[in-house]
Formats: structure tokens, sequence, C-alpha cells
């Protein structure tokens, strides 16, 4: 099992050597500026991506799309997103996460603005692929600044970052709910994006400024991945990391579609009961992010995986199986909080392996996540049933439980 021992080795440091100690009498601040100034970038981000959200259909009137020709062009964010991550994980090892972080957010935050200035799809679709190069861009950056962070700061502080996001979306969300009656798309998303702009110029100078946490010694996963020391091992933990984060974002993404549609054609509620059922579901993720860094340091960050695969798992069954309204919500509270860190976890692990390529590659694979749910529960409801298609991001949640508890298991005899 020759294998198995470099995959255990992987696990518990990279490098296969152990952790060096902090040096005695150096306490390190757990809110360092390096720290708050990336869950602004976090939160913005988030905030920018409901800010179109919410004007997609003001946007879909302008260019007078179909429905069909609206799909098409909404996949151009996906497309942007998946063909920019892999080259943003090489420049992060060039130039360095942090200043790509700040180049990636600039650039969304100016691209938020055009799709608001489009007349036609094809139009729409060529600003949208700008859109998703800037969301995919920021992603794997932020997330590779994150993990060096996470290393200087010794401590599982990556759900908190995610939090953010959710944060800024929830927030970009309502303040564009608000707004949408007072201010036209343009209006609307000229404001959002001179808010990424203002946030990205002011969080950006502190992050640019922070040098490593005062008091750690630790080598940076991007050290290491320059210095070549990543083993093979080492990749195919990256990978299954990788189908972890997938098969989060597999939840996420059939839930943020397929919710709301379940709630009043199988179990016959409301329009506002169902619009809320979404909202409940965003919020426990929510609180499960906020929670996640506490979580992470009691629980440990895979038994934390695990146990967040195995509640999504149980609470979609009964999400998508009972008849009941509130036992569906109540179901949905189960998911959110059950995927909730599965996604900043994987994401952490692989950067921890792999650097700023490990960020990448699992941040791929998670977005392929993303794509692949929401058509795989439309066929699926079509063939048989959306309460069995639903079942499917149960099987998603037990199937990220059982590849962290393999990653766990690999890494037990040096824990």
């Amino acid at each position: 099992m020759p294998l198995l021992n470099k995959i255990r080795a992987t696990v518990r440091h990279p490098s296969g050597t152990a952790e060096p100690s902090a040096p005695a009498g150096r306490a390190v601040s757990a809110w360092p500026a390096a720290r708050l100034a990336l869950t602004a970038f976090f939160a913005v981000d988030g905030f920018l991506f409901a800010a179109w959200v919410v004007r997609i259909p003001d946007v879909r009137a302008q260019v007078h799309a179909s429905h069909a020709a609206l799909g098409l062009a909404l996949l151009c964010v996906s497309a942007g997103a998946v063909a920019t991550m892999p080259l943003v994980g090489r420049l992060c090892l060039r130039h360095g996460s942090r200043r790509i972080t700040v180049l990636s957010l600039a650039l969304l935050s100016g691209a938020v603005v055009l799709p608001s200035h489009t007349h036609s799809v094809p139009a729409l679709g060529a600003v949208l692929l700008l859109f998703g190069a800037g969301y995919g861009a920021a992603n794997v950056a932020m997330n590779s600044t994150a993990v060096e962070l996470v290393a200087e700061l010794r401590r599982p502080v990556m759900p908190s970052f995610h939090a953010g996001y959710s944060l800024g979306g929830l927030l970009g969300a309502a303040v564009g709910g608000l707004l949408a009656g007072q201010l036209t798309a343009s209006w609307a998303l000229a404001c959002s994006g001179a808010l990424g702009v203002l946030v990205t110029a002011g969080a950006g100078v502190v992050l640019l400024r922070g040098g490593r946490v005062a008091g750690t010694v630790r080598e940076t996963p991007t050290e290491r991945a320059v210095a070549g020391q990543l083993p093979r091992a080492g990749r195919l933990l990256v990978l299954l990391v990788g189908l972890t984060a997938l098969c989060s974002s597999y939840g996420e993404g059939s839930l943020a579609d397929w919710a709301t549609l379940h709630l009043t054609d199988d179990v016959h509620a409301g329009a506002a009961l169902a619009a809320f059922g979404y909202a409940v579901y965003a919020f426990a993720m929510t609180a499960g992010r906020l929670a996640g860094t506490w979580l992470s340091i009691r629980l440990g960050p895979a038994r934390l995986m695990v146990a967040g695969g195995l509640t999504a798992g149980a609470g979609m069954l009964v999400a998508a199986l009972t008849p009941s309204v509130w036992l569906v919500l109540a179901g949905f509270v189960l998911v959110g909080l059950g995927l909730a860190n599965l996604f900043p976890l994987a994401i952490a692990r692989a950067g921890e392996v792999g650097g700023p390529r490990g960020v990448a590659t699992a941040s791929t694979l998670g977005y392929a996540g993303m794509l692949i749910g929401p058509p795989v529960i439309g066929f699926l409801a079509d063939a048989a049933s959306l309460p069995l298609a639903l079942t499917t991001v149960s099987a998603a949640g037990l199937g990220a439980a059982a590849l962290a508890a393999v990653v766990h298991r690999a890494g037990r005899r040096h824990g």
C-alpha cells in the first residue's frame, strides 16, 4: 500500500514533515488586518454577484431574449469562469495571490456594470463571458490567499471567509430587491460596481501592504508549490477534495434552482411560503459558515465535513420525500447547515496541499457541480418526478461525507 502511505503523509503535511510549532510567547491575532481585508473581498464578491442576479429579469426584457436564449447567455458566465480558473492558478504562483485578488475584483467590479448596457443577446453573452472571467478569477485568487492566511494563522478560519461571501450575497439581494422600483438596472449595477471599486481600493491597500502574519514561520502552500514539493499522492488528494467540492456545489446549485418549485408544485405551498423556503436554506448556510471556524477547531475539519455531508443527505431526504411544508422547510435548514462548510473546507484542503493550482483544480471541479446540478435535476424530474430527482442531492451529500472520511482515515495514522 505505498500509495496510501504517501496520501497519509500528504494529509498530515504536503511535504511529509511535521508542522513547525509557533514561536513561544508570540501571540497571533485572530483577526489581523489582512484577514479583515480578505473578508471584505469575499463579501463584495457575493454582493456583486447577487446585484447582477436580481437584475436578470430587467436585462432579459432589455435584450428581448426568450427563455432559451437567456439560458445560453447565462451559460457564458459559467464558461468564462471555468475557462479562467486554471490560468489564474498559474498567475497566482507567478505574481502572488494577493495581487491577483485585487486585479480580479477590479475586473469584476467593472464587468458588473456592462450587462445593463447591452441590447442584443450576443452582446449580453459577450459581456457575461467577461463577468464570468472576473468572477472565476476572483474566486480562485481569493481562496488561494485565504489558504495562505489559514496557514499563517494556524487556525481553520476558511469558513469565515465564505460566510462573508454569503452575507454579501444576502445583502446584495436585499438591497437590489428594495431598490428595484427606485433605480433602473443601469443605475443599480453602476452603484454596485462603484461600491466594488471602493472596497477593492481600500481593502486592496491593506491586503497588499500586509506581509506574513507576525509570529508565524510556516511555509505557505504557494512556496511549496513553487518549490515543486507536491508529491504525486498530493495530486490525488487534490482530486478527492475537488470531488467533495463538486458534491457540495451540486447540492447548492440544485437547491437554488429547484427548491421553490418543489414547494409550490409538489408540496402545494403558497408563493410567499415557497420563497421563504429558499431564504431559510440560505440563512442556514450562512449561519453554518459563521459557526464554521468554531466547529472546525472543536471537531476538526475532516470530521466536520463528514458530519456536514451526512446532515445534508438526511435533510434532503426529508425535504424531498415528506408531504408536509414544515418538514420540507426543516429539511432545507439541515441541507443548508450540512453544505455550509463542505465547499470552503474542501478548497482549504486543496490549497493546503497544492497551493493556487490545487485551489484552481478544486474550484473548477466545484463549479462543474454547480453547472451540472440544475439540468440533471430537470432531466430526472421529467423522466420520473421532482422529489425523486432531488434525492440525488442527498446522494451527493453522502458522497461528500464518504470522500471526506477516506481522506480522514488516510491521515489518521499520522494524526
